[in-house]
Formats: C-alpha cells, sequence, structure tokens
C-alpha cells in the first residue's frame, strides 16, 4: 500500500463505524460516573461524611465536612472529592445496601422462595396463543374472590414519568392509581407503579393470590435481586410489603406475569394508552435519581460526539452518510455494536467492504485518481467516466439488482 493512501486512513471516521468512542470523550464520561459512586457508599462511610455533615452522627465527623473547611483547606483536599460534594444534592438516595432487608436470615429469597415466581412469554409461540393465555388466566382469576391482578405500565415525556396501575379483584370497582415524577428512568418508574399496586392489596381482605401484569419483566426481578443496584431504594419498600403479605398465612403468594407490548392485549393496552396521553412539563427544578444522573452524563457526552464528529476535519469530507428507514441519517452510538456495526459484523468480509464504501476507500477509480493520478485506468461504464461510489450506488446499471 502506497504512504499517501496510508496517512490518509480515516481513523476517526472507522471508529465511528465501530462503535468507538473516542479516548477522550470516553474517559469524560468515565470520570462524570464516578463522581455518582459515592451515592453508593453508605451513611456511615467517611467520604459521606466528608460530603454532607447530615450523614454525620459525631461532632467530630462533622468539624471535619468540607462545609466547614477554609480555603486553603479546600486546596489540599482531592478535586474529585470536591465534585462529588458539588453533586451531593443533584440525587435522591437510590442506594441501601445495609438494609436489615438484605441481612442473611432475614431475605426474603431466605425465607419465601416458594411464595413468589415468574412467568415469561414464550417467545416461540405466536402472538395469539400468548394472548389466549393470557385471557384464560384473567376468566379464571377474575371468578375467584382470594386473587388480586395488578396492571402496570409507564411512559416518559418531557423527562415526565407517569405509572398507572389499575387493581382488578373480585365484584369490586376497578382501583386506578396515576403517579408523575420528574428525572427517573423507565425501569425505576415501573419498579413504582408495581410498588404501588403491591403495597394496596396486602392488606386488603381475603387476598391470597397477588398476579402481576407488566411489560418490564426484567424490572419485576430486580425486586429480589441482592447486587447492588440503583433500585434498591424501591426493592427494600416492595419486599417489605411481601413480607407482611406472606407472614399473614402460609399459603400467601406472588406471581409475576409478562405481558408483551406488542401483543396489544386488552388489560394492558388499555394502560398503555392512558400513559401517552399525560403530555406534562416540569416547573421547577428537581433533584434526578441516581441511574437518571448516569443515563444524563451518557446523554452529554454522546451528544459532544455527534457535533465533534459533523464538525471535525478528522471525519473526513468522504464519508457517506447513510438512510435509516425513516430516510433519517443514520447517528452515532456506542452501545450494542454502534449503528453500522451491528449490521454487518456476521461476516467479515461484509464488514470490510461495507467501511471500504462508508469511508470512500474502495478500490475503484475514484479512490485510484485520488492517490495515484499518474496510473492510467478505464472504466467499462460507457455512461460515467470515472468509477465514482456515487455512480455504483445511484446509478450504473451493473448493479441495478443490488
Amino acid at each position: 500500500m502506497d504512504i499517501r493512501s496510508v496517512q490518509n486512513i480515516p481513523s476517526y471516521s472507522i471508529e465511528a463505524i465501530a462503535g468507538l468512542i473516542p479516548i477522550k470523550l470516553h474517559f469524560q464520561k468515565l470520570g462524570g460516573r464516578s463522581q455518582l459512586h459515592g451515592y453508593k457508599l453508605p451513611p456511615s462511610h467517611l467520604i459521606c461524611s466528608l460530603i454532607d455533615s447530615s450523614f454525620s452522627t459525631s461532632s467530630n465527623l462533622k468539624a471535619n465536612t468540607l462545609d466547614s473547611l477554609t480555603n486553603w483547606q479546600c486546596l489540599l483536599v482531592k478535586g474529585h472529592l470536591i465534585d462529588i460534594a458539588n453533586k451531593s444534592n443533584e440525587c435522591f438516595p437510590s442506594f441501601a445496601s445495609l438494609d436489615f432487608e438484605f441481612f442473611p436470615g432475614h431475605r426474603v429469597i431466605d425465607n419465601f422462595s416458594d411464595h413468589f415466581s415468574f412467568n415469561v412469554c414464550d417467545k416461540e409461540k405466536d402472538d395469539k396463543s400468548c394472548t389466549h393465555q393470557l385471557d384464560k388466566m384473567v376468566l379464571e382469576s377474575s371468578s375467584s374472590p382470594f386473587i388480586a391482578i395488578i396492571t402496570s405500565d409507564m411512559s416518559i415525556k418531557n423527562n415526565v414519568a407517569t405509572s398507572i396501575v389499575h387493581i382488578h379483584t373480585f365484584n369490586n370497582p376497578l382501583t386506578k392509581m396515576i403517579h408523575h415524577v420528574v428525572h427517573v428512568t423507565s425501569t425505576e418508574a415501573e419498579l413504582f407503579a408495581i410498588r404501588c399496586g403491591i403495597n394496596q392489596i396486602i392488606d386488603s381482605d381475603n387476598i391470597s393470590k397477588i398476579i402481576v401484569i407488566t411489560d418490564f419483566i426484567y424490572v419485576a426481578r430486580k425486586i429480589f435481586d441482592l447486587s447492588v443496584h440503583p433500585y434498591q431504594v424501591q426493592s427494600i419498600a416492595i419486599v417489605s410489603d411481601l413480607c407482611k403479605f406472606f407472614i399473614q398465612h402460609k399459603n400467601n403468594s406472588i406471581e409475576f406475569l409478562e405481558c408483551l407490548s406488542h401483543l396489544k392485549w386488552r388489560l394492558h393496552n388499555e394502560i398503555d394508552k392512558e400513559t401517552k396521553m399525560f403530555n406534562l412539563n416540569p416547573l421547577y427544578s428537581c433533584k434526578s435519581s441516581w441511574d437518571f444522573s448516569k443515563k444524563c452524563k451518557s446523554k452529554d457526552i454522546l451528544k459532544v460526539w455527534k457535533i465533534t464528529f459533523q464538525a471535525s476535519d478528522l471525519k473526513g469530507n468522504q464519508f457517506l452518510d447513510l438512510l435509516d428507514d425513516d430516510n433519517n441519517i443514520i447517528e452515532l452510538s456506542y452501545v450494542k455494536e454502534g449503528s453500522w456495526l451491528k449490521v454487518f459484523s456476521h461476516s467479515n468480509s461484509l464488514c470490510a467492504h461495507a467501511t471500504r464504501v462508508i469511508t470512500n476507500h474502495a478500490p475503484i477509480g475514484e479512490y485510484r485518481l485520488r492517490f495515484f493520478p499518474r496510473e492510467e485506468f478505464k472504466y467499462s461504464c460507457s455512461l460515467y467516466p470515472i468509477e465514482s461510489r456515487c455512480h455504483i450506488l445511484h446509478e450504473c446499471g451493473r448493479f441495478n439488482s443490488y
């Protein structure tokens, strides 16, 4: 390969195709996220006592909080700790790793492992069979005074999450609950909806079984997840209610049933439509959840990447902007192999060919003319003097079949 072509390899474009964010932006993303890790620490941790005096129970520790330090002392403190302190009022509590509910012997999976279950949709079955199974379950359950059915769903617009819960019980009117919350993720909003439904049912008379129908079955599994995750506060509240419900009678149980959104099953589809009816806008600045803040950090970095990619000379003026099914330019992404690689990564040869086409480094006349202008070459198509990428993709009759 000629040294001129090596020097002009569009590495920035190839990184974009591979879904590799520039290392500088990657470090910025990690740095921003690391400031959120302070929220994972238990309140008794020394760093928490430095950040906020409200965490400290000892008067000696309160005297060492960052708020009480002089300017000279603040200069001696590492900047990263200062950044964590500055963000200490932005997030509301999400972690509770040292809560009593997570202690061995007191966990719900230790004492009531046979009282909860998950019924996941069989992906091999057709939609009609799944819908029929849901209808059969509701028909059998609705005739029993001992079963309560909870259906939940959520949607997010303008950073406002709307959670709706419908509770169906025998010979009782429908119970409906609607909640709005700002700056949370879809996982947290759905988990909160499930929490509200369960909390409403556990004190009802004669109820021995709760069926929760959701299209976020992975969210329901977070309730019993013992690892450190940003939904622990919600999980603890739900587990506390469930333990109370299970203790009431040894036969009490709960079942989480998956209902995929695309099925448009009548009970769930009704809630799905309701959640999309609201179009609210937050009036005041609010605290964010840890997970939402983490998501915002990633979005900000991705936005910077998109802007610099379009404006930077490193992209090169030969990069081919492809369109999606809605005729919008495909944008950069580093999630799930990026925007391009996930389409042709199954074949090494196809990946190589596609990359050459997108960066205009395919071995055609247009490429040779740029790097080897003194060489002579002929193009077999008489309609165009130069074998260009644009002509091959849009005009040349030899490739119409593709």
